[in-house]
């Protein structure tokens, strides 16, 4: 019984030093499983945190392309809108420029109409102050025939006078003519005759010259028989008409 006993407190004090190993070994577990659950809450905290944040950095490029989008999408449509208002510019312009043209093209045919009114009014009186021309010119067409009859009777008259004193002042100019005629024709005749009378005196004294040449060579010589040629002289001897 003794030994019982002891084999029980050691069996009682094995299973107590067994507990005590399995509970510090469970505690040891559990906290080790508590560690690795939190180091795995941990880690899928931060893998969530890494893919939170890629998923923010996608999103954001996302985001930043569709601002882009957006932002060109935006230019297109302010440019489409400037574009608007500039052509509502033109053409409200268009518009103004064409309520002023028409008032202007009123005003122009109110101008026009009155201004057809006016050249009627002043065909009317150009045809009035035209028929009292014509007359006019009928009788001023009239007068001057009458006075181109009495010029041209004028003139026949004059062409008659001139003929006249033409014909008299030729026959003057005729006999001027004739006289002159008669008076070169004495002249020339009376210069023929003076230069015939001087080539004669001319001849007569170159023989008295040789004559007294000739004597004074006789005399000289006297045994000489001495001939002249007179032709060796330049006498004129031709008689001029």
């Amino acid at each position: 019984m003794v030994k019982k006993k002891k084999k029980i407190k050691k069996e009682k004090k094995g299973l107590s030093k067994i507990s005590k190993l399995t509970t510090k070994s469970l505690s040891t577990v559990f906290e080790n499983f508590k560690k690795n659950q939190e180091l795995k809450k941990i880690k899928e905290i931060k893998l969530k945190k890494l893919q939170e944040k890629n998923d923010l950095i996608k999103e954001k490029k996302e985001l930043k392309t569709w601002e882009e989008k957006l932002k060109k999408e935006d230019n297109k449509l302010r440019f489409k809108e400037d574009d608007l208002k500039l052509r509502e510019k033109e053409l409200k312009s268009r518009e103004d420029h064409q309520k002023i043209e028409n008032e202007r093209l009123i005003e122009k045919d109110k101008e026009l109409t009155q201004i057809s009114r006016d050249l009627r009014n002043k065909e009317k009186e150009l045809q009035s102050r035209e028929e009292v021309q014509n007359r006019k010119d009928i009788d001023l067409k009239v007068r001057e025939e009458e006075q181109v009859q009495k010029e041209l009777k004028e003139q026949k008259r004059k062409n008659r006078e001139l003929k006249v004193l033409k014909e008299d002042e030729d026959r003057k100019k005729q006999l001027e003519y004739i006289k002159i005629k008669e008076w070169e024709e004495k002249f020339d005749k009376e210069q023929k005759t003076k230069e015939h009378l001087e080539n004669l005196r001319e001849q007569k004294l170159k023989q008295r010259e040789l004559e007294k040449i000739r004597k004074f060579e006789e005399q000289e010589n006297p045994s000489k028989d001495i001939n002249f040629d007179f032709n060796d002289f330049d006498v004129d001897k031709s008689t001029k008409n």
